[in-house]
């Protein structure tokens, strides 16, 4: 199966809005239209993988300040693609475009694909809205 691997259009907003709903991610699914901006912001690298029918079988959007850091903010692959190395593939080809140095990212679900790759593991936080500041 060939799968082809190209920057984010905005005909491709559908298929990733499908493979969030896949995963139960509901920010881009609940607007399109801030999907799109948020795929296409400044300093946002947004790549899919594509089938030979044209559906969007994966995507990854990263973070970064063109120089030294990026952020991988999400990344997916339908179901059916999984294990035939199109994560890691996707994340090869957007690489370069993002030009930065690194990636640094998150997960719940994903440890052995990203432990797989070369890599550095540090402790992580996630900081939430609503927040008190404490005496410290």
């Amino acid at each position: 199966m060939n799968v082809r691997y190209t920057q984010y259009e905005r005909a491709h907003l559908l298929g990733i809005v499908a493979l969030c709903e896949a995963e139960g991610w509901p920010s881009f699914p609940a607007d399109h239209e801030r999907a799109h901006a948020v795929l296409t912001a400044p300093g946002v690298t947004s790549v899919v993988a594509v089938d030979n029918d044209g559906e969007v079988v994966a995507f990854a959007y990263l973070l970064s300040d063109g120089h030294i850091q990026a952020y991988l903010a999400e990344l997916a692959v339908a179901a059916t693609y999984r294990r035939q190395g199109i994560a890691r593939a996707l994340l090869e080809y957007a690489m370069p475009l993002t030009g930065a140095q690194r990636i640094d990212l998150v997960t719940d679900t994903a440890e052995d694909f990203y432990s797989s790759l070369p890599h550095h593991t540090f402790s992580g936080f996630r900081i939430y809205p609503g927040w008190k500041p404490t005496d410290s």
